[in-house]
């Protein structure tokens, strides 16, 4: 099983969202993030700037929309 960590990147600063992430959808700016015994998480106003699955880690960025 391959677990993510999503974060969100301001200015060169990683903010931690959620850590050990099995589910994300997205939805036009607004990211959900799920995991295993703990409650979705909503992240709005972002879009995903990259991911690194070998360092298993969804890096997301605020939407200039």
């Amino acid at each position: 099983m391959c677990q993510m960590s999503v974060v969100v990147e301001d200015e060169g600063v990683e903010t931690m969202i959620m850590e050990n992430v099995t589910h994300l959808q997205v939805s036009g700016a607004t990211i959900e993030v799920s995991a295993f015994f703990e409650e979705p998480r909503v992240v709005e106003g972002v879009i995903i700037q990259a991911i690194d699955f070998l360092g298993g880690k969804v890096i997301l960025k605020k939407s200039s929309v």
